[in-house]
């Protein structure tokens, strides 16, 4: 499925992650024919260092690439970062995705490099969306079947209409869209700004619990919402979280209309990898990431350092050490004070402390193999499917399945879970994990042998378990604009001391949208900017930059 039909088509213009912090139009400079820019010729062939190979790391290395710069990658881990599409064993395209799975088509910037892959996408089994066929939320050991959210119980549209009412009420949120619709940046600044001071330092839980909309309901209410939500499910594990992190989300349509990538996301970033775009300054035609890395990454890196030539010493695992103009790290921020030896020096500190107070959400997925798609059987009784996409108060919170075609194996994400529903996952082993799910799912479904179904081994993933990652996500908490808005502008240094100019951040954690992939390409494009600025190269003047426009379009400051 391509852009063309990945909108609803509904006579508007469609939303997109076009700020609301700083709305710039990421999607359109990358597509202008003039092209992001140039660099002097005699810089043409420099190397620059690239820590880690996640979508961040691979996008700017491929732009920068065009640019006519030799972008060197290190990846201590797997290339494709938290984009990690893993077969099932003996199979050929079964996979299970461990990392990110679905994408909002708001996200136009990323999904400029699925369309330039040529990849196929198709809509997420989200709940009470046709994608899912059927929703069972199973909520206090009382289970609801439905297919839209009108066949549940009057309650949970209750909760839906006050927190529609809420956002509507708080926080300008028809006018917000329509303005990102628009692109009108006079109108959704004004409105945006207006918000970060009032919501900076309040949780989420605080907006919900003291909005009028929900305050004349009961607390059963605001804890469905909490359990189950809407969208892509419950929200209780986000209620200690800035209010201004959900704002984004919702105003952006991040919780919305989202896809998969048939055959895995990974493809993504491996594509990226591989490709050889039209044309490259410097580089002859057909050069391509993986040509200019002679089949594969670097290792890990263990430390960066100013050199005594003022260029960025950075030392591998293994002991090599090589000197770059500019680095880019594009690993979770805490990397840089526990798996790398970064000089104090390189970052101010109110950088280290923006980055040493980045808080990561846990999170965690088990998947098993079924033998096919058994769960669009109907039960001979109600007529009803046997099993859903459910959304559960039990163990295993969101339960996801994948249908890859009546001939061929499902995959059912058993558990999906964040924090303290992660954590009670974190000891276990894999059969211990299915073993669990399995046990709370058949409360729900007494007449359903999904083991008999089974086939292959199974697959979880624990993110804050790898020492490469500590964690999936960000997740802001209040009174943490002040660091995010250091973090995201970092890439503007004419007015940092030397010292600590040259070396570049990027990644979701690093952007206003954590835990959305958009967030990690358009910091990737601001750092690409920041590094062409760095070498002495600009703009077209027909495609300014994000960096050429940041004075006047980005994210207003708070006094510390």
């Amino acid at each position: 499925m391509n852009k063309a039909n990945r909108h609803p088509v509904d006579g508007k213009k469609p939303v997109t992650i076009y700020g609301p912090d700083f709305p710039f139009a990421f999607d359109d400079w990358i597509e202008h024919p003039a092209g992001l820019g140039s660099i002097p010729t005699e810089c043409h062939g420099e190397e620059v260092a690239i820590v880690g190979g996640g979508i961040a790391g691979l996008v700017a290395a491929y732009e920068l690439m065009k640019l006519g710069l030799k972008p060197v990658i290190y990846e201590a881990s797997r290339l494709g970062g938290r984009l990690r599409s893993q077969a099932f064993e003996g199979t050929d395209g079964i996979i299970a995705e461990l990392g990110g799975m679905r994408f909002p088509v708001s996200s136009t910037a990323f999904y400029h490099y699925v369309d330039k892959l040529g990849l196929e996408t198709k809509p997420f089994p989200n709940p009470l969306t046709s994608a899912s066929g059927s929703t069972v939320v199973d909520l206090e050991g009382e289970t609801h079947y439905a297919q839209q959210l009108s066949d549940l119980p009057k309650l949970f549209q209750e909760v839906a209409d006050a927190w529609a009412d809420a956002l509507e009420e708080r926080a300008h949120f028809s006018d917000i869209e329509h303005a990102i619709r628009e692109r009108d940046v006079p109108r959704l600044k004004a409105l945006w700004n207006t918000l970060i001071p009032l919501w900076d330092d309040r949780t989420f839980y605080d907006f919900v619990a003291t909005s009028k909309s929900f305050a004349k309901l009961s607390y059963l209410h605001r804890e469905v919402f909490g359990q189950v939500g809407f969208g892509t499910g419950g929200w209780d594990s986000d209620f200690p979280n800035s209010m201004l992190e959900i704002f984004r989300v919702v105003m952006t349509h991040c919780d919305d209309h989202q896809h998969l990538i048939v055959g895995g996301v990974e493809q993504v970033p491996q594509g990226i990898w591989r490709h050889a775009p039209q044309q490259c300054a410097h580089w002859p035609a057909g050069t391509n990431l993986i040509g200019l890395h002679n089949g594969a990454p670097r290792s890990g890196v263990k430390s960066i350092a100013r050199a005594e030539d003022g260029r960025l010493a950075v030392t591998d695992s293994w002991g090599d050490t090589r000197h770059y103009a500019a680095v880019l790290t594009t690993c979770q921020s805490w990397l840089l004070t526990t798996q790398i030896e970064c000089e104090e020096s390189l970052f101010s500190q109110k950088m280290w402390m923006a980055l040493d107070r980045t808080r990561y959400m846990q999170a965690s997925k088990t998947f098993v193999m079924v033998d096919r798609p058994f769960w669009k059987d109907k039960d001979p009784e109600t007529g009803r499917d046997v099993m859903s996409m459910t959304l559960t108060d039990r163990l295993t919170r969101g339960t996801y399945l994948f249908d890859n075609g009546d001939d061929k194996p499902g995959v059912i994400c058993l558990s999906y879970s964040w924090m303290s529903d992660a954590l009670k996952m974190l000891p276990h082993p894999v059969e211990k994990r299915v073993k669990l799910s399995l046990e709370a799912l058949k409360k729900i479904y007494p007449n359903v042998d999904i083991a008999g179904h089974i086939i292959g081994n199974p697959i979880t993933v624990s993110w804050e378990a790898d020492p490469y990652f500590l964690g999936a996500f960000k997740g802001a908490l209040p009174g943490h604009y002040r660091y995010n808005q250091r973090m995201y502008a970092h890439f503007m240094q004419d007015k940092m001391p030397v010292e600590q100019r040259g070396i570049f951040i990027a990644g979701d954690d690093v952007s206003w949208t954590p835990a959305w992939v958009e967030g990690a390409v358009q910091t990737s494009l601001n750092a690409v900017w920041g590094i062409m600025n760095h070498f002495g190269g600009k703009s077209h003047a027909e495609n300014p930059g994000p960096g050429d426009v940041f004075a006047e379009l980005g994210p207003i400051t708070l006094a510390d």
